[in-house]
This record gives structure tokens, sequence and C-alpha cells, in this order.
């Protein structure tokens, strides 16, 4: 018997789970994973994430180990188009932050493992929820050989197991899913000292290129192609890049290869009883733009403290009804900000093209006009 049972162990159950264990509340998160995912995948972590993180003592480890995106550069032709800078989107993380998703997650790991060394299991799947109306309980097999499954009953439930939840399907919940025409390849490769502390987005007529600045020396190369694809090696990733660019990331540096098409999803509710979603179970938001993993952490962010007074005994569902609809409309947010990434990177004609730079240098020229598009841009 626990307050609250957490499905999923990724970067924002952690953290959720982190918040309430702050609070003296007793919280267990089952896992299915045995081990962390290695790659990179999400990297960017925005200022509002990155106060939300501060609240539970992780976010200047975070700092410490990342590197800090202090603007961008639009290029095309080998020309600069246009520049952003994000010094003024916040007082105290006047960034986005890079960092492997690999590390953010250790590093929430540590910190629940701190306040409970017993509140993560992982090799836990869950399988049947049973709602009686006053306690939920979750049972859930064993993912590794030999291992015995669990039964946990708790007073609340929270689903953060991903864009492809089972937590939600078993809960009834309906989404709305959009796939969008875009697919894109990435890989990390070592940099070649150039814009340390910048994003580069390449503007070309095949499409976009987007480099990123990691940890170690690394850059990220993220390449719009017009069809989806399997993941091509290290070499054909490099030629690509060079071919719209210019620039010939190393293929023996490469560590990291994926492929993607671009999709969101949004959840029509998100409570059912005493089960409520979070984070890419909730939403899911193009990876065009960095805002997934952050909008999850906003949403923890806002529901820690009611689920506190739910456990109090305080009467809670006009706040959650609230909850809902503003983490419904900030999810609308950042998807339409991701659409405007996604066009923005899409390929065009040469007469096109021009049009597009030469609006991409207008916005960049005009300060206040620039500034604004940089607070959207980091999710201010």
């Amino acid at each position: 018997m626990v307050d609250v049972v957490i499905v999923g162990g990724g970067p924002v159950g952690l953290y959720l789970a982190a918040l309430l264990l702050q609070e003296g509340v007793a919280v267990r998160v089952l896992e299915q994973r045995l081990h962390r995912e290695p790659h990179s995948r999400a990297i960017g972590i925005h200022p509002p994430a990155l106060a939300a993180l501060d609240r539970v003592g992780v976010a200047s480890a975070m700092v410490g180990s990342g590197v800090q995106i202090r603007g961008g550069i639009a290029a095309s032709g080998g020309k600069i188009v246009g520049s952003m800078s994000f010094a003024s989107v916040s007082e105290h993380f006047p960034f986005v932050l890079s960092l492997p998703q690999f590390t953010t997650e250790s590093l929430l790991e540590q910190r629940v493992h701190e306040l409970d060394g017993a509140a993560l299991v992982r090799g836990a799947r869950v399988t049947e929820i049973a709602d009686d109306g006053g306690l939920v309980t979750v049972h859930a097999e064993a993912t590794k050989a030999g291992g015995a499954g669990t039964r946990i009953t708790s007073r609340l439930l929270v689903a953060a197991d991903g864009s492809r939840s089972r937590m939600r399907s078993l809960l009834g919940i309906q989404a709305t899913s959009r796939i969008y025409p875009d697919h894109y390849v990435m890989g990390d490769f070592a940099g070649s000292g150039e814009n340390l502390h910048e994003a580069v987005l390449y503007l070309e007529a095949e499409g976009i290129v987007e480099s990123f600045p990691l940890p170690g020396g690394l850059r990220r190369w993220v390449v719009r192609i017009r069809w989806p694809a399997p993941a091509p090696d290290a070499v054909e990733l490099a030629r690509m890049v060079h071919q719209r660019t210019g620039i010939r990331p190393d293929p023996a540096t490469n560590t990291m290869l994926s492929t993607f098409t671009a999709r969101s999803t949004v959840a029509c509710r998100l409570a059912a009883e005493r089960a409520v979603l979070i984070g890419d179970a909730a939403h899911e938001i193009s990876p065009i733009g960095g805002q997934g993993m952050n909008l999850g952490w906003l949403d923890a962010a806002e529901l820690a403290p009611i689920i506190c007074d739910a456990l109090a005994g305080k009467r809670v569902d006009q706040r959650l009804r609230a909850y809902s609809t503003r983490r419904r409309k900030a999810a609308s947010v950042a998807r339409r900000q991701s659409e405007v990434n996604m066009t923005l990177g899409r390929p065009l004609a040469p007469p096109f093209l021009a049009l597009r730079n030469r609006a991409v240098s207008a916005v960049s020229g005009i300060p206040p006009v620039n500034r604004l598009v940089a607070r959207r841009f980091t999710m201010q």
C-alpha cells in the first residue's frame, strides 16, 4: 500500500516522484526497462523546465554537465541569414541546456534514490488496473526471466509511460493523432570546434539540416529527408550533411544514429477516476523544437500540489478539470510551435527559398520581434 503509483520511470515519471517524495508522499515508480536507454534522444532543456527541475535540486548538476546553447544561427547557401540570442529569455537560465537524456535520467534517478531507495522498481510491466472508487490496484508482470510479478495498491495512479502509453489504453482514454509528412535522420559526431554554444539551422533547398552542440565536444546533426527510411550508416549521413552544408562530420566519431517520422498525439482527457496522464502519455509532440520532455516536467510541477492536497483529503475535482484544460492547451501551443518549425525546414524551390530567407532575415533584424520569437522557441 502506497500513496501514489507512477507507471513509467523516464524523465517525467522520475521528476514527479522526486517532487512527491520531498513532500513525504509514499511513491512507487514502476518501470518496465531494466536499464536506461544509452542513446541521447531528447537533449534540449528549456528555461521554464530548468526552473521546475531546480525544485528537486537537480538543475545545478544538469547545468554543470550540459552545454549552454545561448543562441541560434540560420544559414543558407553558405551565408548567415539570421541570428537569435537567448540572453533575454530568462533571468536565471538565459539559454537552452543541451544534455543527453541518459544523463538527465541518471541525475533524476539519483535524486529519487536519495529520497527513497525503494521507490523505483525496474523490470515491472503493468498489465491490469482495478479501481474500486477508493483505491487503485495495479498488477505488473516481470520483464526478466525468473523475476516475480508485483501487485501494488495505491490511493492515486499517474501514467507517465510514454507516447504509446499502455496505461492510456487500460484506462479507456481516447487520443487524437497526427502524422506529418516530415521525416528525419540524425546522428551524433565529434564537433569541429565552431559555434560551441549555438544551434545552427541550415535552410537549404533540399530541406533543413539542424546542428546542436552536445557535451564532450560532440554535435548532433538532424537532416530532413523526403521519404521515411531506415537509419543510414554514419558515412551516408555525413555525406548528406556535407552535400547540404559543406561540412563533413567524421563518420569514425559517430556515436548514435536514428530516424523518425514526426507525429503528435493528444489525449482527449487527462484524468480518469483516480488516475492522471502526464508527459508523452498525455501529449506527444513532434521532436522538432525539443518541447515534449519539457512539457511533461511542467505537467508534473503543476500536478504535484494537486496530488498532495488530494492525499490530505481536500476536494480537487475542479482543480483537476482545470489542470486538464490548461495542460491540453499548453500541448496545443507546443504542437503549433513544432508545426511552424517543421514548415520552416521543408524543401523549397530556389525562388521560394530566397523569399523564406529574406523573411528570416527581416525577423532577425527587428530586435523586439527577435526577442519575442526567442521566447516562443524557449517555451516562455
